[in-house]
């Protein structure tokens, strides 16, 4: 007797959500083949098979996630595989999540880190995709900060008669090797002052090594110390204003794995960090630092050539803080929006948001409280801002003014962007025409990437190789590529 395949059970949840976002099976498959093409995946779905998804068929590998997103665009909520009735898989886009609860962020961001400072380096290769910077944006500008992030400690247990029960001791005595050092920090512990002024060191010096050697040059480390160090900070106990002081600590500290990450070229794990940070500064209720992380979003924007996108995350980051912040964040957010119009080559929007950058930065006076995280943006920043504008417009004699006074205001400690900033006067220099001078800097600017673990230091040097091709039988450049070929 032959033995029937089992029989499948129709997806009446994924009826359901055809119905509403008025797919047909050919129109739902399309959308699903071109979500792949942003992925670098060639799928080749069609309305056939939409209609065996509905007769129960489970779609394997990443497409189950794929599906879920084609939705979650047309719907405009957040959807996931298990909510079409579909069985979960890899998670394309695992950490792009705008979690509902501080305890729910913690679980997401504590899973990118352990998967981070492992041996995962699949996680690394992940894309960045734009269509992810949409609903946390969106989450994030219509959201309030939690009502309670406090944690309680674990109450004594309080037996019939009223008195608190002995503590229990184990019948035997514990393996001394399996044992927590007492200098160990384990979840449930409370959290202190000196924890948080730990976390603002930590930050501090990471940030420093950023600036001075690259992303790549202790990004593992301080993945590993959020892994081991913050994760059990935050799933230990405090208070509110504790809490809250320990969610803006993880929100800088996750924003600065997700810079060192897009400083290395991991585009969609940084993409996954910033959205993350994003979540964690809802939680300790600072729309100034959400602000910020939405910044570093559009700068990333910028970087990958998504201008649109970038422009809209700057303008988010405005609206979610209104005039209330510091003129120095005022200028920052500015500055990011004129980045992205210089990008698409938008000269009156460009010159008109680095005009309000300008003015805002002139309101500044000393003895203003501002933001540890919002100290860097100087004058020598914003004339580094001017400078990148300028270049994107080819208006390069202003660029090279701008780069100039950067470069003369701009501290040491800040190599990698005196780096970038060397290298768009070297483009303005070719721009006019002065190939000499330009090759000379750019040369400098190669040295010292050389040095650097650092993709974008690397990707600038090379940009400029690129506008040199025109020039490439003459000495100054061949010169110039003899020098870098020296470096090795």
């Amino acid at each position: 007797m032959t033995e029937r395949p089992a029989q499948r059970t129709p997806n009446r949840q994924l009826a359901a959500l055809i119905a509403e976002a008025g797919f047909s099976n050919a129109g739902l498959a399309r959308r699903v083949d071109q979500l792949g093409l942003e992925h670098g995946l060639d799928l080749r779905y069609d309305k056939t098979s939409v209609t065996r998804w509905l007769r129960g068929q489970q779609p394997r590998g990443t497409t189950p996630a794929l599906i879920a997103e084609v939705f979650t665009r047309r719907l405009g909520r957040r959807l996931t595989a298990q909510d079409l009735g579909l069985d979960a898989c890899a998670p394309v886009y695992a950490g792009l999540e705008f979690a509902g609860s501080p305890d729910e962020a913690v679980d997401i961001v504590g899973g990118l880190w352990r998967k981070d400072s492992g041996s995962h380096a699949e996680l690394r290769k992940i894309a960045f995709t734009p269509a992810g910077l949409v609903v946390p944006s969106r989450d994030w500008l219509i959201g309030r900060a939690d009502e309670r992030v406090a944690r309680a400690e674990v109450p004594v247990r309080i037996p019939a008669q009223g008195r608190p029960a002995p503590p229990r001791l184990p019948a035997v005595p514990l393996d001394p090797a399996r044992r927590r050092a007492p200098a160990e920090r384990g979840p449930g512990q409370k959290v202190t002052g000196g924890d948080l002024a730990a976390l603002r060191s930590v930050g501090e010096l990471f940030r420093s090594l950023d600036d001075r050697y690259g992303g790549g040059h202790a990004r593992q480390a301080l993945v590993r110390y959020l892994e081991h160090e913050l994760e059990p900070m935050l799933r230990g106990t405090y208070g509110e204003q504790t809490g809250r002081r320990l969610f803006g600590a993880a929100a800088d500290l996750t924003r600065l794995a997700g810079w060192t990450s897009y400083d290395i070229a991991a585009h969609g794990l940084a993409q996954r960090y910033f959205v993350q940070a994003l979540r964690l500064s809802q939680a300790a209720g600072d729309r100034a630092y959400g602000s910020y992380v939405l910044v570093t979003m559009s700068r990333q924007a910028v970087y990958l050539g998504h201008g649109r996108e970038a422009v809209q995350l700057a303008r988010v980051a405005q609206q979610g803080v209104g005039t209330s912040a510091p003129p120095v964040v005022q200028t920052l957010l500015h500055a990011a929006e004129a980045r992205a119009h210089g990008l698409l080559g938008e000269v009156r929007a460009c010159t008109a948001a680095l005009v309000r950058a300008e003015r805002a930065l002139e309101t500044a006076r000393p003895g203003d409280e501002v933001p540890h995280w919002a100290r860097f943006f100087d004058e020598a920043q914003l004339a580094d801002e001017f400078g990148h504008c300028h270049r994107d417009l080819q208006q390069f004699r202003a660029a090279a003014q701008h780069a100039e006074r950067s470069l003369q205001l701009r501290a040491p400690v800040y190599a990698r962007s005196r780096l970038f900033c060397r290298v768009v006067l070297a483009t303005a220099r070719l721009g006019l025409g002065e190939l000499d001078q330009a090759c000379q800097l750019a040369a400098e600017a190669a040295g010292q990437a050389a040095e650097m673990r650092s993709v974008r230091a690397a990707e600038y040097v090379r940009d400029f190789e690129r506008r040199l091709e025109p020039y490439r039988d003459a000495p100054p450049v061949r010169g110039y590529r003899d020098r870098v070929a020296a470096l090795g």
